[in-house]
């Protein structure tokens, strides 16, 4: 199967990654509906229970993770086309790096960045 184009599917993430952007978006909206306006699917990870209170995220991650989206890759030339005027290539390298670190952002193939869930 693997020879034809089959995929390893282990978390539902991977499911999720494989449906076109359309169908992600449609059924995103239907969960902000069925959950109430406000409501966005980044945030189900961040209503469980903690001990903890949310650290904020240092001036480059915010601005990097503000620009990606969970729906749609973007290449890393335009993450940095887009903060050039904000960050230095050296500080979107390790703003990236640390996102991925802790989870929040996930690097697909040739060099594309989206948010995780």
């Amino acid at each position: 199967m693997i020879k034809q184009g089959a995929k390893l599917v282990a978390t539902w993430e991977d499911v999720w990654e494989e449906l076109p952007t359309q169908v992600r978006v449609q059924l995103e909206a239907q969960l902000q509906a069925k959950m109430g306006t406000g409501f966005a699917i980044e945030s189900k990870a961040e209503a469980g229970a903690s001990l903890f209170e949310p650290v904020p995220l240092p001036r480059a991650e915010a601005l990097v993770f503000g620009i990606l989206r969970h729906d749609e890759a973007l290449l890393l030339d335009e993450i940095m086309e887009k903060l050039e005027s904000e960050l230095s290539s050296s500080e979107i390298f390790t703003a990236l790096f640390e996102l991925e670190l802790s989870g929040r952002v996930k690097q697909l193939p040739g060099r594309n960045y989206v948010k995780s869930f």
